[in-house]
């Protein structure tokens, strides 16, 4: 079969891009499509895959640009891919993937995180969340046309994979889908982490530092707490966030792989505020043997086991509420209890979504949904 790649970008490190990756490890000869690439700023494997961009690359040089660009010009930039020539397409994202022209009789398969967010749910967004009334009247119209837009191309790939029930429901809600849906947990890259065996006082945010992201929450109850506490990311509320904070916190972005490693290592527990779809980052706080506390809703309900009775069975702490009174006491008893968690139990916890099981359980499932959508005397699968 002659298949390809399809990201909607490939602009950072993120969950996204560690599934295309995970994608190309599966099927190496493939092609990589996507609007725009910056080896700088994404992880460094992608340096030997094929990657093709679109005219796009030459106007958005950071992924905070790209994405101001996505409408009209992201779209555009996407539809200007040709893909008739492939069997499979395999597509990776929210919003952009799906716009590639593609055969009418190719296996069009999305691995889709979620509805795309600004189309579905803009309150997510501080720009539209905090606008005033006419704003927000502006952005509502331009809104009704990104979801005309985004629900058209949902209903173009045959199968579509999503990372967990939550999500997949949603995906069912918003393109009202009455076609396959796989569910494949998003992978962790469990080696690329350690366990530490001298862990430090500071506790630890790795994210963009977006409105949904919830990171001012964490800030707050630090600032009364006064414990140590790393934050790593960038984003569009990085100023302000970083204004907000007390001298007890420091902020990190640019990390290497390794550095990245260490700070995961060390800490004493991963901080995990908002309701995330899926998020990579607790499995990778794990994987170096550290506990989480978590906001107890979302994809953390997938990936983490709970504290009940016995912390050493457990690899994470769960707070019921989004606000600075909920964290701190999470946090308080996560002080009273911290030495009973077992490092070596959350490592192995970790593993049991490494990248190895994803990638088999992606190729298995392309191979026969290729065997289901072509007859088999009329094609072998390479």
């Amino acid at each position: 079969m002659k298949l390809a790649i399809v990201q909607d970008g490939l602009m950072c490190r993120a969950g996204g891009e560690q599934v295309a990756l995970c994608f190309h490890k599966a099927f190496p000869e493939a092609p990589i499509y996507t609007q725009c690439y910056q080896p700088q700023l994404t992880f460094p494997e992608f340096k030997e895959c094929d990657i093709r961009t679109t005219w796009l690359q030459n106007i958005a040089k950071t992924d905070d640009v790209m994405k101001k660009l996505f409408y009209p010009l992201g779209v555009m930039a996407m539809k200007s891919h040709d893909l008739t020539e492939y069997d499979v397409v395999l597509m990776s994202g929210t919003h952009c993937a799906k716009y590639v022209k593609v055969s009418p009789h190719a296996l069009v398969i999305s691995y889709s995180f979620t509805p795309f967010r600004l189309a579905w749910n803009p309150e997510s967004y501080a720009q539209y969340a905090e606008s005033g009334w006419f704003v927000k009247k502006v952005f509502d119209l331009v809104l009704s046309r990104l979801r005309a837009i985004d629900f058209k191309a949902a209903q173009r790939p045959d199968h579509f994979v999503a990372m967990t029930e939550e999500t997949a429901d949603r995906l069912r809600s918003a393109y009202q889908l009455k076609k396959p849906l796989k569910i494949i947990n998003p992978p962790v890259n469990a080696h690329n982490f350690f366990v530490s065996d001298a862990p430090k006082p500071y506790y630890l945010v790795v994210s963009r530092l977006e409105y949904y992201k919830k990171v001012d929450l964490v800030i707050d109850a630090f600032n009364r707490l006064g414990y140590p506490l790393v934050v790593v990311g960038k984003g569009l509320q990085a100023d302000e966030i970083k204004a907000r904070a007390s001298s007890n916190v420091t902020f990190k972005s640019g990390l290497s792989a390794q550095e990245i490693a260490e700070v995961y290592a060390n800490c004493r527990a991963f901080i995990f505020p908002q309701h995330e779809d899926y998020g990579i980052t607790p499995l990778e706080a794990n994987a170096a043997g550290r506990p989480v506390i978590a906001f107890g809703a979302g994809g953390v309900l997938t990936t983490q086991i709970p504290v009940t009775d016995d912390p050493a069975k457990a690899t994470a702490l769960f707070f019921e509420e989004q606000t600075v009174d909920s964290l701190i006491n999470a946090i308080e008893q996560f002080e009273r209890i911290q030495h009973r968690f077992d490092t070596t139990f959350i490592r192995q916890h970790a593993e049991q979504f490494d990248e190895t099981y994803f990638i088999e359980q992606i190729r298995s499932f392309v191979r026969s949904t290729y065997q289901q959508h072509y007859q088999p005397d009329q094609m072998a699968i390479k």
